[in-house]
């Protein structure tokens, strides 16, 4: 059982040996830097959409105030007439506005929870998106390219059509003495 055991551990090392050989770091930390880019930018529009609805639930709150107060001016002028079910009519308005806005006084702290976390969340990812970038361009500094499309099309490898003849006419002339 210990063999079994000892050889499948050495398979499965060889495996992540190989896996680490074909994976590319580079490419690796472009596409999670891209991963990351797309969780914030999704996240920033969470957030201008959290803070459009807390602009409207206040304005909402703020627009319930002046019907509150016409409401009571109402209720004064039936009571005053003797109007009980005029009243009760606006008693159950009343009721149903203060209800209403309980409710969004209770959703605009909600939203300002969820807000106030979502940009931390933000400023958080900002900061690890930074930090994944400085590591992908010291990585794109340090380890030169080695697939051999890169070599070729860089300058300083670069190979001149007339050092290719050169080169040939040398390997022929070398061909024909030996």
């Amino acid at each position: 059982m210990a063999l079994i055991t000892r050889v499948a551990r050495l398979f499965r090392a060889d495996l992540h040996a190989v896996l680490d050989r074909i994976e590319e770091p580079d490419i690796l930390l472009r596409q999670a830097v891209r991963d990351m880019e797309e969780e914030l930018a999704g996240d920033q529009r969470r957030v201008k959409q959290l803070s459009h609805e807390q602009e409207q639930i206040e304005s909402r709150i703020r627009e319930l105030d002046p019907t509150l107060q016409e409401i009571e001016e109402q209720l004064e002028v039936c009571f005053d007439a003797d109007k009980d079910d005029l009243a009760r009519a606006l008693i159950r308005r009343r009721l149903e506005t203060q209800r209403y806005r309980k409710y969004l006084q209770r959703r605009r702290a909600t939203v300002q929870d969820t807000l106030a976390g979502l940009e931390a969340r933000v400023d958080e990812q900002r900061a690890q998106l930074e930090a994944t970038r400085q590591k992908a361009e010291l990585l794109a500094e340090d380890t030169p390219s080695e697939r051999p499309g890169e070599i070729c099309n860089s300058p300083e490898f670069r190979v001149r059509d007339e050092d290719v003849e050169v080169a040939f006419v040398r390997e022929k002339q070398r061909r024909v003495r030996a």
